[in-house]
């Protein structure tokens, strides 16, 4: 063991705890029992198998109130993988779930036998057709496929506001739709063709115009069945009418019986019966869909009318051609106000406010103005309320108002649901009425909340006549349970028999909605979806429970509860909305993992076998390879920064030498510095390979997250005198970064240091900078920071402030800092380590990043003498947070005749030096990126921080540099400056 490994122990949740009943077996605290985890090993490789309990815990939980630990998970990287895991469990009597983003609301993606991850390797898109089509991958997020599609002017049907994490192969197989996919936009009307894995092992492409011939031969009996199941139900003249009248209306209740109506052969009707089959059917690998016009041109209304008279304007709207229509109640527009982009004056909202949000989509402008017409006639016949400043009841066309008013709506049930009691767990409804009983339905179900003591949140998509509410209780309390159980008896059989209702409009059947499946379809059609499932799957390995169960309290059983955790991540209700961006996700775990097993840690008893295990993988796993980006609080609908969390135990670890050390080389920085770049300037003499050789002995002996790996990528020793410049006349004061007053240039590149070019080009746009003579010594404090000293944090907070207060005369001049992460730093993370008296300081700055600089007050000074040909660009995570992301496409844009981002850019988890002490983290954080740079040749590839550029570098072999660098090289008099190899 490394000499200062820290003692697991000290992550161990303090407090009293009473172990809850869900809580985690001790019989596997060792994991993945034998010979199963043997087994699977052999099949697949160790690299497939997670089988420590840490793993069975972070895979247990999703979006959904459910938890079921499973016995094992396998990480599947094809379809032989999933033949081979199909085929074991057929022969062993196991069974299998498929899981993807794990968004689902109802326990889809959940087992409790083998859980196959089919998202890491399973991501990807091919645009057909020039954009009329597109093949992509099950892993594939929405938000991923359409940013490839947007090019072409196209999108997919399905828009799913949970579009940003959950991927194409959960919402085929769920038939999810969304705001405007309706009936028409679905993925039962929109994909054109499929590729699945049936359980059987056999794989069956629909485009194959051999599919029909190839099934038949290697699935005889499956061919029969189905085509016997057709006949009969095509005889019944009463079902077959019921069917069809079933899905007037949004349902993805049960199986897709229309399905044997719509298809004429075996591969045609198993095409239909895939989507919306929940994984019960087969793994669906590969999805072609037929895409839809990117109409651009937006006209949105936010409208505050009664509810009656919302209901009433519902088919006026749709009729005048509006393609989304969403209602929102009071509770939920007073919760969104903690999403970003939200008017705050939301929050005094009356609790009987309903909303309407109304948009039209128009490809032309002139059919933007006829719907703007049509609008304004439904619009002068409502009677409307302004309850608070911000309501305008008025059509808008301006960007920033739309994108703030469908935050608010896409996050109905995280925002809703974040500001629920802590302890309690979180359920999910929707369901469907006819449109023209939206008003009633309302009403019903509000009056039904009170009755049973839930608070009334809903909303949905209301053009549809389709509703969503929240249910918060707590599942450790038997009395809520039944609480929670009598309310959805009585909803159930509301929805049915006064509404003739679907029970699940666009969530599908799940666990919670099973036991009611034959409510809603009657006993005729309900068996003829058991005998289908029979069918497809006759030994029920698949995903057993989740759409079919005869226990009457199915819906009872896996409830999870909810333990309280450290108060940054209490609020947490497991959506996987954060797992996207996380720059782990593919290593480790994701922000929504960490919480879930230090939710398990609460659930156990003090020093338990499970509780000891999973605090044995828990700082490697969680905390060490942790980038500390925070982009999981930018997608977190109510802004959970796990990567504070992370932060804060790694103070946690820390003993008081640690801290003692770390405050000392704060104080003495100046020294440091030097001493640094003295190390750096002798490393380049000593040679890459024994560097490599000596730090990785040293990381071994200390530790590998205190030590840092030397890598050949690691650039050369800056100058170590800045530019000479003047205050007399300056228009900002500059302040280099400690990084780049270290590290200097990539290797092999020809032309000024970072510092000589900002301060070059800032004179050449007559905005000259000042560098002030005592910047050593001084930095933005995200060192300390990033790594939880808070002594050393709080020294070099302070001193940066107060030093940045007097350069820029109290703030008068503009502080301009040349790395994104240290304009963050200064800007934004220094202040709650700051004294009260510095605080007050830190109000009169002005922090801004050179690339906001160079945008905003260099461009338009400056004449480009010459440019790029094509560009690459990586926008950092700190840019992210900062908003800067337009600026940087704009330098980059005026340097480059084009300037590409990949659609995959995230997160290099380079982290200052975390990319040095854990190199396969960078390496996993940008492999996507990575491929999507080495596809093509570039002429520049440019970013804005100097250690995000190492990281980039690292991950895609091409060179990486400022776009500060090429904005001066673009506009330099004289002849072009040669200086790419």
């Amino acid at each position: 063991m490394p000499l200062l490994e820290p003692d697991p122990r000290s992550l161990r949740p303090t407090g009293r705890r009473a172990p809850s009943s869900d809580r985690v077996p001790d019989a596997l605290a060792a994991g993945t029992p034998e010979p199963l985890r043997s087994e699977l090993i052999a099949l697949l490789g160790a690299d497939k198998v997670c089988w420590k309990v840490s793993d069975l815990v972070r895979y247990a939980s999703d979006a959904s109130p459910y938890r079921f630990v499973p016995r094992a998970v396998v990480v599947a990287e094809d379809i032989d993988d999933i033949s081979a895991i199909l085929s074991y469990a057929h022969g062993k009597g196991r069974e299998v779930v498929f899981r993807a983003a794990g968004t689902s609301l109802n326990g889809q993606a959940q087992g409790e036998d083998i859980l196959v991850d089919v998202r890491r390797h399973w991501a990807g898109i091919e645009v057909l057709d020039d954009g009329l089509r597109a093949r992509v991958l099950p892993g594939t997020t929405v938000v991923r496929a359409n940013a490839a599609l947007a090019r072409h002017g196209r999108v997919l049907g399905p828009d799913p506001a949970s579009a940003i994490a959950c991927t194409v192969g959960g919402v085929v197989a769920n038939n999810a739709s969304g705001m405007t996919a309706g009936t028409t936009r679905n993925s039962y009307r929109t994909v054109s063709s499929l590729t699945f894995v049936l359980p059987s092992g056999t794989v069956v492409d629909t485009a194959d115009p051999r599919a029909d011939e190839d099934l038949a031969h290697a699935e005889p009996r499956l061919c029969a069945g189905l085509l016997e199941l057709k006949e009969e139900i095509e005889a019944d003249r009463e079902l077959t009418a019921r069917i069809r009248a079933k899905y007037t209306i949004k349902n993805t209740n049960g199986y897709r019986l229309d399905a044997f109506l719509d298809g004429a052969t075996p591969v045609e009707i198993l095409r239909g019966l895939m989507v919306g089959s929940e994984g019960t059917f087969g793994f669906i690998s590969e999805v072609v869909f037929d895409t839809l016009p990117l109409d651009r041109l937006v006209s949105t209304a936010l409208l505050f009318p009664s509810l009656p008279a919302a209901a009433g304007a519902v088919p006026l709207f749709n009729e005048a051609g509006a393609i989304a229509v969403e209602l929102m109640d009071g509770n939920t527009l007073r919760a969104s106000v903690s999403v970003k982009g939200v008017p705050a004056d939301w929050a005094g909202l009356p609790k009987d406010t309903t909303a309407l949000l109304v948009e039209f989509r128009a490809p032309s402008a002139a059919a933007q103005e006829a719907y703007e017409r049509a609008a304004g006639e439904v619009l002068s016949g409502l009677e409307l309320v302004a309850p608070v400043a911000s309501v305008t009841n008025a059509f808008t066309r301006d960007p920033g108002t739309i994108a703030g008013y469908w935050k608010a709506r896409k996050a109905f049930v995280t925002a809703v649901g974040g500001t629920r009691p802590s302890g309690t767990t979180l359920i999910t409804e929707d369901f469907a009425v006819p449109p023209s009983s939206l008003s009633e339905a309302c009403a019903a179900l509000l009056e039904l909340q009170a009755r049973h003591g839930f608070d009334a949140a809903v909303a949905g998509h209301a053009a549809h006549g389709n509703l969503h509410f929240l249910l918060a209780f707590d599942a450790s309390l038997p009395s809520d349970v039944d609480r929670y159980a009598a309310f959805m008896d009585e909803f159930c059989r509301l929805t049915v028999e006064r509404f003739d209702g679907s029970l699940k409009a666009e969530h599908a059947t799940g666990r919670n909605i099973a036991p009611f499946l034959e409510l809603e379809w009657g006993p005729r059609a309900t068996e003829l979806m058991w005998r289908t499932k029979q069918v497809i799957d006759p030994d029920g390995v698949l995903a057993p429970r989740i759409v079919l169960d005869r226990d009457p309290r199915a819906h009872l059983r896996g409830l999870k509860t909810i333990p309280k955790v450290e108060l940054v991540a209490d609020p947490c209700i497991e959506c996987g909305f954060c797992e996207p961006t996380c720059p782990s996700k593919d290593l480790t775990t994701t922000p929504r993992q960490r919480i879930v097993l230090r939710r398990e840690m609460m659930r156990q008893p003090d020093a338990s076998p499970v509780e000891s295990a999973l605090l044995d993988s828990y700082g490697y796993d969680a905390v060490d390879t942790c980038a500390g980006d925070s982009t999981c609080a930018l997608d977190c609908p109510v802004g959970i920064d796990t990567g504070a969390l992370m932060k804060g135990f790694r103070h946690q670890r820390h003993s008081a030498r640690e801290e003692r050390a770390a405050a000392l080389a704060a104080r003495h920085f100046k020294a440091v510095e030097v001493s640094a770049r003295l190390a750096v300037a002798a490393a380049d003499k000593i040679g890459d390979r024994l560097l490599e050789r000596v730090t990785g002995l040293a990381r071994k002996a200390v530790r590998p997250d205190l030590v840092p790996e030397w890598l050949p990528q690691i650039p050369g020793a800056a100058s170590a005198t800045l530019p000479r410049t003047a205050r007399v006349g300056a228009a900002a004061v500059y302040f280099p970064a400690c990084v780049n007053r270290i590290f200097g240039e990539p290797d092999g590149f020809r032309g000024p240091s970072l510092p000589e070019a900002l301060v070059a080009v800032s004179e050449r746009a007559g905005r000259p900078v000042w560098i002030p003579d005592d910047v050593a010594g001084t930095c933005c404090a995200t060192i300390w920071h990033s790594k939880g000293y808070t002594e050393g944090n709080a020294v070099m907070a302070n001193r940066i402030v107060e030093a940045a207060w007097g350069w820029t005369a109290g703030g008068r001049l503009p502080l301009v800092v040349d790395a994104s992460s240290c304009t963050l730093g200064i800007a934004h993370e220094v202040v709650p380590h700051l004294s009260d008296d510095n605080r007050e300081l830190h109000r009169e700055l002005t922090v801004l990043d050179s690339v906001v600089w160079a945008a905003e007050e260099l461009l338009p000074r400056l004449t480009v003498l010459r440019t790029a040909r094509s560009a690459v660009l990586h926008p950092t995570c700190s840019m992210r947070h900062l908003g800067d992301e337009a600026q940087l496409r704009a330098v980059a844009a005026a340097c480059a005749d084009e300037v590409v981002v990949p659609d995959d850019a995230g997160c290099c988890a380079f982290a200052g030096d975390r990319g040095m002490l854990h190199p396969e983290l960078t390496a996993s954080a940008t492999a996507r990126e990575a491929t999507e740079v080495r596809a093509r040749p570039y002429e520049a590839h440019l970013s804005a921080n100097r250690m995000c550029e190492v990281g980039l570098e690292r991950g895609t072999g091409r060179r990486y540099y400022s776009v500060i660098l090429e904005l001066e090289r673009a506009t330099r008099p004289g002849p072009e400056y040669l200086r790419r190899s």
